[in-house]
């Protein structure tokens, strides 16, 4: 008899449904790579959005997220490297921002979700087939930045009294310049101005094209030069623009903030902030080919008049009323 009731509990506990073991084992913490061209420090403003965006998803760097952060501190040589060595760690997301790092990380992987947190051209960079559909491993956020190009003309316009020579730095091989340039072209033509395009190939020339805006006794300069040759060196560039008395107007705040005169464009924090919604969505079990890319909807112009006021120049009352932000 208890031969009979020892086999009938094995045969119950046998019965008995066991959790598979997977789900006995603690949850994976996604890991994501970061990687920018810049100094981490001259991003401070970007990556401080970004993790804000992220903790507004839940998420706590070190607690259910693990960010490994690289940059190539202005030296783009190595950015195929830490592309590279990204790829080797196996993270399940690379955010990157601007095409001289997404270029690199998209010749390393074609399975490794990409979040460009900030693009000019993402579609004639070959990086999406469109905005509305990108189609492969690469999803984020467009800058719109030739598009504004003609803007920041027409402010030069309203700022500068009798303006009729305006001096383009840019760097003729950034992806998106060819487009920008059509933009202040276009621009220059309706208002009867003269270009004068100055190439910025490094840290080096910076000196070099300002001695030469001043020499052809330009009236302002538009600053198309920005990513690891602009923002490393926003200080440089401010002193030498008030060196040489010339009114420049720039793409981002960063120069601004380090004593260049005005700048207009996209609010980069934004776009970094809402890089971290791709983040989410792509943990989440979305594909980046079906994430549209996402334009700007925030965009800053401001002022220095402490860096107007070292070259003589006056502000018109009603360009500053427009100003988001006047740094006194």
């Amino acid at each position: 008899m208890s031969r009979k009731i020892f086999i009938w509990l094995l045969a119950i506990i046998l019965l008995i449904p066991v959790p598979p073991i997977e789900a006995q084992q603690p949850a994976t913490v996604p890991r994501i790579g970061y990687l920018t061209a810049s100094p981490l420090s001259a991003m401070a403003n970007r990556i401080d959005a970004f993790r804000q965006g992220l903790r507004e998803l839940g998420y706590v760097e070190g607690k259910n997220i693990v960010i490994e952060w690289r940059s190539a501190d202005g030296k783009v040589d190595r950015i195929p490297a830490l592309s590279a060595e990204l790829v080797q760690f196996k993270v399940e997301i690379i955010v990157t921002g601007g095409g001289a790092v997404t270029r690199p990380v998209k010749e390393v992987t074609s399975t490794i979700p990409i979040v460009m947190a900030q693009d000019t051209d993402p579609v004639g960079n070959g990086f999406v087939a469109s905005l509305a559909r990108p189609g492969g491993n690469i999803t984020g956020l467009s800058t719109l930045a030739p598009e504004l190009s003609g803007k920041r003309v027409e402010i030069l316009r309203e700022v500068v009294p009798k303006l009729s020579r305006v001096a383009v730095f840019a760097t003729s091989t950034d992806p998106g310049n060819a487009q920008a340039r059509k933009e202040i072209e276009l621009a220059a033509a309706a208002f009867a101005l003269t270009l004068q395009y100055l190439d910025v190939q490094g840290p080096k020339d910076l000196e070099t094209v300002f001695g030469a805006a001043g020499k052809a006794r330009t009236d302002a300069v538009l600053m198309n030069v920005s990513g690891p040759i602009g923002v490393p060196n926003r200080k440089e560039i401010a002193e030498l623009a008030a060196k040489n008395r010339l009114p420049v107007i720039y793409t981002l705040p960063d120069f601004v903030e380090a004593g260049g005169l005005m700048s207009y464009g996209v609010s980069f924090p934004d776009l970094y902030r809402r890089a971290a919604v791709y983040v989410d969505k792509i943990l989440k079990g979305r594909k980046p080919a079906e994430l549209p890319v996402e334009q700007p909807t925030k965009f800053e112009f401001i002022i220095n008049l402490k860096a107007a006021k070292q070259i003589g120049l006056t502000i018109p009352p009603n360009v500053l009323a427009r100003a988001d932000k006047v740094m006194r």
